[in-house]
């Protein structure tokens, strides 16, 4: 006998561990059976699991499950991503910890080993936290981004791409983190909303010139008053960078400034005398319509000052400080001043100059290294390139062939927007831990790029070489994930029978930098997308709708839910809510859905109690009751609803499915109309329901194992205790299929016309107040032969079930009865002496009362513009989710109060 509940903290370890025992994680060894694979977005080895996690690795395993049972080889190939600045960053910090020297102290070797010990002690985490959600992954072939093989599969593609003339070395931009001295990825740069100011500096005009100056406007706009300036005004947030001014930007058609183009400017401090030009960037409507441009700098000034041709002058080192190295006007004072500082000396010396012609204030957004927590420079330096634009045009063509398909589709927009508009790629880290760049230096700067220092050796003859400094972007060996976790470049049985992959599961926030660069490299190194479908999933939010973080306090973290309630409730959550973009979570839902587990459980006990054991050679095509061949085909109806959601990544329809059938149909339905069957003295028919119930809770377990693995398989292990028995695990179970003959329509018609009746008696008794105790006449008006039929061979369960005395029939309602219309009869439910009439038609009219004061209160909200247009996007819709709620509530009270006035 099961015991009396599910004990997840006790069975999910032991049932994970039969599962990695069992060897069914791996791909089945038939060569015929159709592959199925997918890559794992591999986490940060010095990640732990969140619940962004908990919800991707969920619908991945859901995948994997569903599509083995299904008699697929199915390879779930798992892997962290070494993480290079993240994990940089916690070993350093562990060496100040323990006082040790820091990595430049210790040179980089040392340092790497180091590293590569922490790997070994603490890197595991998340992979292990991986297993307690009950991810079914092929651990035999879990990978590294940093292992020898992929090492080598980087090394190769960078030399190919630079023998195509898709890798180069150039002098650009990029987002510089001061504090770590590295180049970052976009990612890894957060905007953030801060107190600022513009201050507002007059440019002095060279050679002596002035200009007439707009300063008052008639109502068209149409200047009427001018002033002489000799100087022009530009506002910045950050005066340090003016040092590096080379230019300054007026927009083509601003004609206060037409007859300035082509002159030029004085920069106070350095005295430098730089061009005023004509650029598009420079907006007329905000400030003075000019802009200082440095192009050193700041990204727009950048590509101002490729278009115009000006100069590019460095004046912040790597640490953020000014330099003179390409700046010799720069004052010496300034020199090695830290960049915050500088500012402050700067707006001093203008006001004090009296070129600070104003000071405003401001909020606005501010680049900061999401690790170092640091401002982030744009910062001109050599860096390695990968040629995008060249690499995004296959990988254009094949989503819009359909080689490769977005769910949902919406997101291929978002996919194209990037690509279509793609810069060159950063590809060079100023770090040590991650591949180091393979190229070498000669003497004179020289390049030799190879796959091993002995090949560049060679081509350098007797050369002494230098590698160079720099690791690759961590992206880079992730966009090679698909295929060189399979053994590329050797053409490997794995590559060969799992490549291209099936399906990816992923955020859409990297849409741009992994799913995008996996499609170059793919299509690049093995002619073929490494994908057919990318699912998107959503973005996991607190109840309210907003972010979760650590300052809000409003975190829920997966691995004390799992400690609290088990797995299976959070998967089912992260399943049934996973069709939105914002998922609104909260551990009272998941709760909810851990009682779903329960009322499973229950139904198991319930079925052990009444005797319902499976039976060899049990056929349920040949059953003859009929609520045992109408339970057939809506397990039929179930299995094709579940199958088509999981195939169609609609997971939340899987779920949905799942939830209706086994609570609403069988549990509450079968179960309950099977009772009558098990306490009678029908032994035949006892016997038949006995099996079927067996039989249909072990084709209700098939379908619920890869949304909820843990309790099925423990309810699979324990019900198979009795009867045949089991062939494997559930894991390896096969999934169910059933002919179309099972539905039978009879059936269907009428145990729903039963059900429908039930459940309409059910909400008359509970919109009229009648106590659960009490047991009202019910009578059939003018039933025809089907009705008088069904009425008689169903009496006794419809009597239980919907908890009426004695059913009679009538050619009219008797007096002081409430009718209501099901399945085409017409019954009426005797309700005077029950009861108090005038009460409760006094109760429904105040209730009705309750939802008009809330309709009016929903209404005048949502017919306000203002708030409808201002309000958070979810705020409004739970203002009209709750209005439709409240017509409704009135709308099903005012038929109940037409009801009793009918009675008289």
């Amino acid at each position: 006998m099961l015991e009396k509940t599910f004990d997840p903290q006790a069975a999910e370890p032991r049932l994970y561990g039969q599962w990695e025992a069992s060897g069914l994680f791996a791909p089945r060894q038939d060569t015929a059976a159709e592959a199925y694979s997918i890559v794992i977005p591999p986490p940060n080895v010095t990640g732990s699991l969140h619940i962004g996690h908990a919800l991707n690795n969920t619908l991945q395993d859901i995948l994997a499950r569903y599509h083995r049972m299904k008699g697929k080889a199915v390879l779930w190939l798992p892997g962290t991503d070494h993480a290079g600045i993240a994990t940089q960053m916690v070993v350093e910090r562990e060496l100040a910890k323990a006082g040790n020297q820091d990595r430049r102290s210790m040179g980089r070797d040392a340092f790497v080993d180091k590293v590569w010990e922490w790997k070994a002690e603490s890197g595991g985490t998340i992979v292990r936290q991986l297993r307690r959600l009950g991810s079914s992954c092929d651990w035999s072939r879990e990978r590294f981004t940093l292992d020898e093989g992929l090492s080598a599969a980087v090394r190769k593609v960078f030399v190919q791409l630079h023998r195509d003339g898709l890798i180069y070395r150039d002098k650009r931009l990029v987002n510089w983190d001061p504090h770590f001295q590295t180049a970052i990825s976009d990612l890894e740069v957060e905007q953030r909303e801060v107190d600022g100011h513009y201050w507002h500096f007059a440019y002095p005009l060279a050679d002596g010139l002035t200009y007439e100056h707009p300063v008052a406007f008639d109502d068209d706009g149409n200047a009427t008053e001018w002033e002489t300036r000799d100087h022009i005004v530009v506002a910045t947030t950050r005066p340090e960078t003016m040092l590096g001014d080379t230019g300054v930007a007026v927009h083509p058609d601003d004609a206060r400034y037409a007859g300035l183009v082509g002159k030029s400017v004085i920069l106070p401090i350095t005295g430098r005398r730089i061009p005023i030009v004509a650029d598009d960037y420079a907006d007329p409507t905000k400030g003075s319509g000019a802009v200082k441009i440095t192009p050193a700098h700041d990204f727009n000034d950048f590509g101002v000052g490729k278009r115009a041709g000006l100069a590019t002058l460095n004046v912040l080192d790597a640490f953020g400080r000014i330099t003179a190295a390409d700046t010799p006007d720069v004052p010496a004072d300034y020199e090695g001043m830290d960049r915050f500082a500088a500012r402050k000396a700067i707006v001093a010396r203008a006001e004090e100059e009296g070129w600070l012609k104003a000071i405003e204030k401001t909020k606005h957004m501010v680049p900061h290294g999401d690790r170092s927590g640091v401002v982030i420079e744009p910062w001109l330096t050599d860096q390695w390139y990968v040629d995008a634009h060249t690499l995004a045009q296959p990988a254009i063509k094949a989503v819009e062939e359909g080689a490769t398909v977005f769910e949902p589709r919406s997101y291929e927009k978002i996919y194209f927007e990037w690509l279509r508009n793609i810069e060159p790629w950063c590809i060079s880290r100023q770090l040590w831990w991650g591949h180091r760049i393979p190229a070498w230096y000669g003497p004179d700067g020289q390049i030799f790029v190879a796959e091993t220092e002995e090949e560049a050796q060679a081509q350098a003859g007797d050369l002494p070489l230098t590698q160079d400094e720099d690791v690759l972007d961590t992206w880079f060996s992730s966009a090679l994930w698909p295929f060189s976790t399979m053994g590329w470049p050797d053409k490997t049985e794995d590559l060969e029978r799992f490549y291209p992959t099936s399906d990816l599961v992923t955020a859409a926030d990297i849409i741009f930098f992994w799913v995008a660069r996996m499609m170059m490299m793919g299509l690049h190194f093995t002619g073929e997308t490494p994908f057919a479908r990318v699912i998107i999933n959503g973005l996991v939010r607190d109840e309210k709708g907003q972010k979760m973080s650590k300052s809000k306090g409003n975190v829920i973290d997966p691995l004390t839910i799992i400690d609290d309630l088990g797995a299976d409730p959070l998967r089912f959550t992260m399943a049934i809510l996973s069709g939105t973009r914002d998922i609104k979570l909260s551990k009272q839902r998941i709760e909810g859905y851990r009682n779903f587990g329960t009322k499973l459980w229950n139904a198991a006990r319930f079925s052990q109690m009444n005797e319902a054991r499976r039976i060899e050679g049990f056929d349920p095509a040949t059953v003859e009751q009929t609520i045992n061949r109408w339970i057939r085909g809506e397990l039929v109806k179930a299995e094709r609803q579940v199958s088509a959601a999981i195939e169609g990544g609609r997971f939340d329809d899987a779920a949905s499915a799942l939830y209706r059938f086994i609570w609403n149909v069988f549990c509450d339905w079968y179960l309950e109309l099977a009772k009558p069957v098990f306490q009678g003295s029908d032994e035949a028919a006892k016997a038949e329901t006995r099996a079927m119930t067996a039989w249909m809770l072990d084709q209700t377990l098939k379908l619920l194992h890869p949304v909820m693995p843990f309790i099925t398989e423990e309810l699979w292990a324990e019900l198979g205790k009795e009867g045949p028995a089991r062939e494997s695990l559930l894991i390896g179970a096969d999934w169910p299929e059933f002919p179309d003959s099972f539905v039978d329509a009879e059936a269907e018609a009428e145990i729903g016309w039963l059900v429908d009746l039930v459940t309409e008696i059910r909400q008359l008794r509970g919109e009229m107040n009648v106590p659960p105790s009490a047991k009202p006449a019910l009578t059939v008006v003018a039933p025809d032969a089907e009705t008088t039929a069904r009425i008689d061979r169903h009496r006794d369960l419809l009597a239980t079930l919907a908890r009426v005395s004695d059913i009679g029939a009538a050619d009219a309602a008797p007096e002081g009865a409430v009718t209501l219309v099901s399945g085409g009869a017409t019954v009426a439910l005797s309700l005077a002496g029950i009861i108090d009439l005038d009460a409760e038609r006094a109760r429904l009219t105040k209730e009705i009362a309750a939802f008009d004061s809330d309709i009016a209160h929903f209404g005048k909200k949502l017919g306000n513009p203002n708030f409808v247009a201002r309000a958070a996007a979810e705020v409004v819709e739970e203002q009209r989710a709750k209005l439709a709620e409240a017509e409704a509530g009135k709308a099903r009270l005012q038929a109940a109060l037409g009801r009793l006035a009918a009675v008289g």
